[in-house]
């Protein structure tokens, strides 16, 4: 790959960051329009790596093309988020059924540990993918890499909506509430009893906030 490549290369990964730290730490709003002229102005880079960024981030489902209306934020509609959340539900317990009676939950707790401190320094991104890697980690557990990758595809998409309920939590809830509920899902995992952990989930609050 030549010097020019490497450079568009760069910039496509460059931009294609910034736009998906925006949209889901919550900053651009669902549906928000995408003006090409401005992030190019924005980002300093020309129409060519932002429209590869604009088409990756299509492929994870945080952006659409809409015909003749160019390029918006993701919407879901009530539907489309009950739909993944039960795809989510699914994909959770039947994970959570194959977990060993000796999984390693070293990176779940690692993955708390983050939590701790995104929530310490009120990072509101970095509460939103801490909690999407805590939840990875847990259905990692199950040992099947291809629902793994699915199940993450789908905590991608809802992280959207999840960044609308983690600033509502803000407004309405301690911020140590979401680490604490995390704290009793992993204690659940700690006893190895699926039954427990499959209650610990339901009783877990991810849709309290949904609109």
């Amino acid at each position: 790959m030549g010097d020019e490549e490497l450079e568009s290369h760069s910039l496509v990964d460059l931009a294609y960051d910034r736009l998906s730290r925006e949209i889901l730490s919550g900053r651009t709003d669902p549906g928000e329009r995408l003006v090409e002229e401005q992030l190019t102005r924005r980002l300093g880079i020309s129409r060519a790596p932002l429209r590869e960024a604009l088409r990756l981030l299509a492929q994870q489902g945080l952006v659409e093309h809409i015909p003749r209306r160019g390029v918006r934020v993701a919407t879901l509609s009530d539907d489309d988020v009950r739909e993944l959340y039960e795809v989510r539900d699914v994909l959770e317990r039947h994970a959570v059924a194959c977990i060993p009676p000796d999984a390693d939950l070293a990176a779940v707790r690692a993955a708390l540990e983050v939590m701790r401190k995104a929530t310490e320094a009120g990072d509101r991104l970095a509460i939103a993918d801490a909690h999407r890697l805590f939840h990875v980690a847990v259905v990692a557990l199950g040992g099947n890499r291809q629902l793994s990758a699915l199940y993450e595809s789908v905590l991608v998409r809802l992280q959207l909506y999840m960044a609308v309920n983690l600033r509502r939590e803000a407004e309405v809830a301690e911020p140590s509430d979401g680490v604490h509920r995390h704290e009793r899902l992993l204690a659940a995992l700690a006893q190895g009893d699926t039954d427990t952990i499959v209650s610990a989930l339901s009783a877990h609050g991810a849709r309290t906030y949904l609109p």
